[in-house]
């Protein structure tokens, strides 16, 4: 397949001797005979009849000359270890045997319990192979799912998740009633902020829109609720003509860090702020038309648009219409923005109490001395997510940890319950 010929199997092979504790004199490599290759990662199997071990390994010298096994061994296996011979009784008791082994276990109740592959289809599969003139050397085999290892934390965590799934189109999600319930709040929340009127499509073409589903997931691993949102297909605005300028309000992570700093030397507490429907609160400069989203199209008004009056989720100026608004209405709290990093808001009032802010994307930290001022913030309809938890992949306040950064990583290749290695 790849123009490289197979290794000779039985040779005679050196593997390089990795063991810690050796020194200039020790032996670099250990004997072995080769198997084959490794079908779970990059390597070769080998064994060695002195010690007794299978090794794996990708730093392997081959003999592929000299055999590992001599005539005069394999004469002696065969004395030794004579082929017994099955009549057809025994069998069939060996392969009804085995099918009592491929059966799971009825105690088992999972609903990602796998069915092994009967017999009947292996022979199958295994003549129609056999008349294509291909060998395989690879045999069939069951899998099931095992989740007696995972601790109860994480076990409630897989069923939970493992009965709600992501729809893949509108229909699927009208069909489930979380879904269907979260679709519903997405678009009250919409109409509440008057974020369009429905009127006929000028000569301009209007921006396409479909559903985002999300599961929203806890810091301790349980489901905190179904999140479907409205997003405006920007990829089809033109520039100049449907947005200008465009940015996203960042913090940098050195004022941020300063930010911690200042807390834990001031015993201030952090709180961390998330706003409802964050971008529905910036208001449009240019016209722009939208499609009405699908599974809510108004009765008897299907040949109509929507004209948006506020910035939606997926524009390409939401983020800076929003980060507009928010800076003038905290400005007029009594607030002052940072020229150094305009991301960063503070307020010093004569008491000696003062409130700092720092804005990323749509989560705000908040801390201070002033209660009074930190409640003000109320304007928005901010959802309060307690202390501070996690934020620009930081834990636990001023310790910084890419610990919740990679958990992600394992979570999304399914990796969670994998053991750890040392490397090197």
């Amino acid at each position: 397949m790849y123009h490289v010929p197979p290794k000779v199997f039985g040779c005679v092979c050196f593997v390089h001797d990795v063991s810690p504790g050796r020194n200039k004199l020790s032996v670099r490599a250990i004997k072995y005979v080769f198997l084959g290759y490794s079908r779970l990662q990059k390597g070769y199997k080998c064994y060695s009849s002195s010690i007794k071990r299978h090794y794996m390994s990708d730093d392997v010298t081959f003999f592929e000359e000299t055999m590992f096994f001599t005539k005069d061994d394999y004469d002696s296996i065969q004395q030794a270890l004579p082929i017994p011979c099955l009549s057809p009784t025994e069998s069939s008791s060996l392969q009804t045997h085995n099918q009592d082994i491929l059966q799971p276990s009825s105690s088992v109740h999972s609903q990602f319990e796998l069915s092994p592959p009967s017999m009947s289809t292996c022979q199958s599969k295994t003549q129609e192979i056999g008349t294509q003139g291909i060998r395989s050397t690879c045999n069939p085999h069951p899998i099931y799912l095992s989740y007696h290892r995972l601790s109860p934390s994480y076990f409630s965590f897989v069923s939970s998740v493992s009965s709600i799934t992501i729809p893949k189109s509108v229909c699927e999600a009208l069909n489930h009633p979380g879904w269907r319930q979260a679709m519903i709040v997405e678009m009250q929340a919409l109409e509440q902020s008057g974020t369009w009127e429905l009127v006929s499509l000028p000569s301009s073409k209007a921006v396409g829109c479909r559903w985002v589903f999300a599961i929203k997931v806890a810091p301790n691993d349980t489901i905190e609720r179904l999140k479907a949102r409205l997003v405006a297909k920007g990829d089809t605005q033109v520039y100049d003509l449907d947005y200008g300028d465009t940015f996203s309000p960042v913090a940098k992570i050195t004022n941020i860090r300063l930010l911690l700093a200042m807390t834990t030397i001031r015993h201030w507490p952090l709180h961390q702020l998330d706003i409802k429907n964050d971008f529905l609160h910036g208001d449009l400069d240019e016209e722009i038309y939208m499609g009405q989203p699908l599974g809510f199209v108004a009765q008897g008004e299907s040949g109509l648009v929507c004209k948006l009056c506020r910035s939606l989720y997926g524009l390409k100026q939401s983020p800076r219409a929003w980060f507009g608004k928010f800076n003038q209405v905290v400005q007029n709290f009594g607030m002052t923005r940072s020229e150094a990093d305009h991301f960063v808001f503070y307020c010093h009032s004569s008491s000696g109490k003062c409130v700092y802010l720092v804005v990323y994307m749509d989560d705000i930290v908040i801390t201070g001395n002033d209660d009074i001022k930190i409640s003000q913030l109320n304007h928005f309809q901010t959802k309060d997510l307690g202390h501070l938890k996690y934020f620009f992949v930081i834990e636990e306040g001023i310790v910084i940890s890419w610990r919740k950064y990679a958990l992600d990583i394992l979570q999304e290749t399914s990796m969670n319950n994998c053991k750890p290695v040392d490397s090197p």
